[in-house]
């Protein structure tokens, strides 16, 4: 019958209260992980404390499937910073360095520039139609760390969506079967 013959029969075996604990011990363990997440958006002051790079436009200093970590400070933005940034009408953001940064004499706010440092131009063509510089609300965080490859397994489950649910569903069996 197998590993999955085994772990069904295992649940079939379980009384309503032990059940009912495993359910409740699976949802600690995904509170938690919210909770861990939401402490660090506060800690770093980004809504996306990390991200996974999907491209190759930042080789050779960070590859496709490198993690970053960002962090988002009151302090200025400057040239040759690497930002992650949300383009208006785009889901995913983008990890590129500023090359440029426009303060506006009116108000005092800086408009910054970027590219990916394995591009040939500008992000103007990335911006929405008609927008020539990112402001502060576009950017999401400055890369303060990184890890090299970590972030493979986020990009494979995204571009193979069987291997992440078949993923979710055993460890959801694993912490339901369990006999703690």
């Amino acid at each position: 019958m197998g590993w999955i013959g085994e772990q069904i029969d295992s649940v079939k075996s379980m009384q309503f209260r032990q059940l009912l604990t495993q359910a409740i011990s699976l949802g600690m363990i995904v509170t938690s992980a919210l909770i861990i997440w939401k402490g660090l958006m506060c800690i770093t002051g980004s809504e996306s404390p990390v991200v996974v790079v999907l491209s190759g436009s930042m080789e050779p200093g960070f590859k496709r499937g490198d993690i970053l970590f960002l962090h988002m400070s009151k302090d200025p933005i400057r040239a040759g910073e690497i930002v992650v940034f949300n383009v208006d009408g785009r889901e995913i953001p983008i990890v590129h360095r500023v090359i440029k940064v426009h303060e506006r004499e009116d108000s005092g706010e800086v408009d910054v520039l970027t590219k990916g440092d394995n591009n040939f131009g500008d992000d103007r063509l990335l911006y929405a139609e008609g927008q020539m510089w990112l402001q502060r609300h576009h950017i999401m965080g400055r890369a303060v760390g990184f890890l090299p490859y970590v972030g493979w397994v986020t990009i494979i489950m995204t571009e193979q969506p069987i291997i992440k649910y078949i993923l979710i569903g055993a460890l959801g069996l694993l912490v339901i079967t369990s006999k703690e």
